[in-house]
């Protein structure tokens, strides 16, 4: 029996616009997605999924983790014709959209099958794999996810063509985050064609929401490093115009957004593909960050209490 687990994560900064080369600063979170591989008789692979979700996000989900499980199976050189395999994944992270539930997945099978197989992956060995089976949901996907799921921390993330340049950030403490769940699942393949559709309609439009964006970002990294969390935060609230800007966000991010904010959350923003999914509030301290988290679920929705920078 092998076992592996995967970090949930948190894009802080930039999501979307790292696709097209623009740095972005994402964070694992302490929420886990584990998985189990052992041998059956037989031939072939069967997973078992029992992960926490978000209504109907593992029924959306299903031909894509399939696409994505034969492709990190392919790649990892496993023979499924003359020899079966059973996977269950399980943990405490939501299989929602926003919150790197795809990548944690993947991580986490790629971890699993190294144990059971004695094949030794490095870090940076499970990151490729989770990255090769990030395609099967993503189509082209950015790579930070996989990151955030297989190194955990903060980390800064940059895509220069075919590479991915990740660097590790550090926080002088942790930091209490609430993320809120809109409970839409969002198919982050369509999201992000929409994007490129949109961007190359309104080139000009688009390249001085980018330029923005940039330099948002090279500021936000400067704050966190200070650890000036209220300056930060502001930052945060910048980038959920932007990304409002180029259509990814939707009514009901808006609205969680907003409610944080209302309640004393040093900024919000959406976190991850949007149009459902994820916002994440930044929140020091247990008192404010349980009286966003209690104004988010008096409305009806699920609040994540969480940390960055773990």
């Amino acid at each position: 029996m092998g076992m592996g687990v995967g970090f949930g994560k948190v894009i802080l900064f930039n999501e979307h616009f790292v696709v097209y080369g623009i740095p972005a600063i994402a964070s694992a979170i302490g929420a886990k997605t584990t998985a189990v591989v052992q041998r059956r008789a037989g031939s072939g692979v069967e997973i078992k999924d029992e992960r926490p979700e978000t209504k109907g996000y593992k029924a959306e989900k299903l031909a894509q983790q399939k696409e994505s499980l034969d492709r990190m199976l392919k790649f990892m050189n496993i023979d499924t014709k003359n020899n079966a395999y059973s996977i269950s994944l399980a943990g405490e992270l939501i299989a929602a959209s926003g919150i790197g539930a795809s990548a944690a997945s993947c991580a986490a099978i790629a971890r699993a099958f190294s144990q059971e197989l004695g094949l030794n992956y490095s870090d940076d060995k499970v990151n490729e794999i989770a990255y090769e089976g990030e395609k099967g949901y993503h189509g082209t996907p950015s790579g930070i996810d996989n990151t955030a799921a297989t190194f955990g921390g903060l980390i800064w993330y940059k895509r220069e063509g075919s590479s991915h340049l990740m660097e590790r950030m550090r926080l002088k403490k942790p930091v209490e985050i609430v993320m809120g769940n809109t409970g839409l699942v969002a198919d982050t393949k369509v999201v992000v064609d929409a994007v490129r559709q949109q961007k190359e309609k309104e080139p000009e439009k688009y390249a001085r929401i980018f330029k923005n964006a940039e330099q948002l970002v090279h500021d936000a990294r400067k704050q966190l490093e200070v650890f000036n969390l209220k300056k930060v935060g502001s930052y945060m609230d910048e980038n959920h115009t932007l990304l409002q800007q180029i259509g990814v966000s939707c009514s009901e991010l808006d609205a969680l957004v907003d409610l944080a904010r209302d309640n004393g959350a040093l900024g919000a923003k959406m976190t991850g593909t949007g149009r459902g999914g994820y916002m994440v509030a930044l929140t020091p301290g247990r008192g404010l960050q349980e009286r966003v988290a209690q104004a988010i679920e008096k409305k009806g929705f699920q609040a994540l209490r969480t940390s960055i920078g773990v």
